[in-house]
């Protein structure tokens, strides 16, 4: 399957390196291949019409509409602020590539690092410093053990209760569960939860919260229905599904903005519409809630031996919380940095392909990191008109705490 989830495992704990780049190849250019699926004409096609229609409303460019209601204001200040993260990821970056390269060296294996090595090497890197083996910690979150312990989160936080109630409601696919939200202090309903978390041919990869109905009290009183969508490998019958520290964190991020959406409490839902470039950081938030005691006490468990993750293990992931932070902060920052700078543009005139490429150039993107979400990839350019230039607003969360980070670099 080729969605992030399956992928980046497999871009991880491959020896074969052609395989790995072979894969990696089929990922990135994922609509980028010139057949009926190339999404680069209809990049052109919808920028050059939300600069027209920038235009009309009386604003310089698509980016300076979407920032007027932003914290920001302007492209100008948002851009400021990631220029500011920029360089000093990009010097991160370079010294994370010179630790691999010398493991590779070391290792006599001839190579120069490339982009389907990365994270193939920071693994290996990973174990020597930290001694931490991602494979073995993949046995202690299970699946069905985080949705647990995310509703056990959600009951200590807002006294929400979660019953299954599949069997009687209807569903889309049969993969889907869905749950009925209860406030566990008096039993009243609160609202209807879907869970859709396996990846399948024609589904959006990545991993999402949507919302079928938003409570109100306008006529009625309307409770809501959330969904949380996952792109997870789904087992052979029977077998445990684990996943690894970071979808558990991605996990818990999107149960977060079911959780907002749950909470709400509002009369009027033109009023409940959360600006984009704060409604990720609730949800980064709940992502802490992983690494709890309490929470890692009771779920992260051995899916095997049921066995309490030892101490020594969770030692070893505390300290290697900011491993890596070069190349995850590159990786989403340069695709808010080409997103704002393509909708900057007030003609909104472009060939996508030499945009991305020249962007990159200019930003002097590291040749051993692609963007996270190149433009022909986009789903956000495409599905929601919110997301474009505000992909910024959307990663506002992300780039102050990278702008915190830099007190660690």
């Amino acid at each position: 399957v080729n969605t992030r989830s399956a992928v980046d495992p497999f871009l991880t704990f491959s020896d074969d390196r052609k395989l790995r780049e072979k894969v990696w190849r089929a990922f990135i250019m994922r609509g980028d291949n010139g057949d009926k699926n190339d999404t680069k004409k209809l990049i052109g096609e919808i920028v050059q019409l939300r600069a027209e229609r920038a235009k009309l409303l009386g604003f310089a460019s698509h980016a300076h509409w979407r920032m007027s209601d932003t914290m920001a204001k302007t492209p100008a200040r948002a851009l400021e602020l990631m220029n500011k993260v920029w360089p000093v990821a990009l010097k991160r970056v370079g010294e994370e590539v010179r630790d691999m390269q010398k493991l590779a060296n070391k290792e006599r294996t001839k190579i120069t690092i490339e982009p389907w090595d990365y994270r193939y090497y920071m693994e290996k890197v990973r174990k020597q410093r930290y001694a931490l083996d991602q494979s073995e910690l993949k046995n202690y979150f299970e699946l069905n053990n985080m949705i647990a312990a995310s509703y056990y989160m959600a009951e200590r936080l807002y006294g929400f209760s979660f019953k299954e109630i599949t069997s009687k409601v209807p569903t889309f696919h049969p993969d889907q569960r869905v749950f009925e939200v209860t406030k566990k202090a008096d039993g009243s309903h609160v609202g209807l939860l879907y869970r859709d978390d396996f990846a399948r041919q024609y589904k959006r990869s990545g991993a999402w919260m949507s919302s079928y109905r938003v409570q109100h009290r306008l006529d009625k009183d309307s409770k809501p229905i959330v969904s949380n969508n996952n792109n997870f490998t789904k087992g052979a019958a029977s077998e445990p599904v684990l996943i690894s520290l970071d979808d558990a964190q991605t996990l818990f991020h999107e149960f977060g903005h079911a959780l907002h959406y749950l909470a709400m409490n509002i009369t009027y839902p033109s009023l409940g519409e959360t600006p984009r470039d704060f409604v990720e950081f609730p949800s980064q938030v709940h992502e802490n809630w992983v690494l709890t005691e309490e929470v890692l006490d009771k779920y992260a468990r051995h899916y095997k031996t049921k066995a309490r993750m030892p101490k020594a293990l969770i030692d070893k992931v505390l300290k290697a919380r900011t491993f890596n932070q070069g190349f995850a902060t590159v990786e989403y920052l340069s695709a808010a940095l080409v997103d704002m700078k393509l909708h900057m543009d007030p003609s909104g005139t472009l060939d996508a392909a030499a945009f991305e490429k020249a962007t990159l150039k200019e930003l002097k993107m590291p040749k051993e990191i692609v963007l996270r979400h190149r433009l022909p990839q986009f789903n956000h350019l495409f599905t929601s008109d919110a997301y474009s230039a505000g992909y910024y607003s959307y990663l506002w969360s992300d780039v102050m705490a990278a702008d915190a980070w830099l007190a660690f670099v």
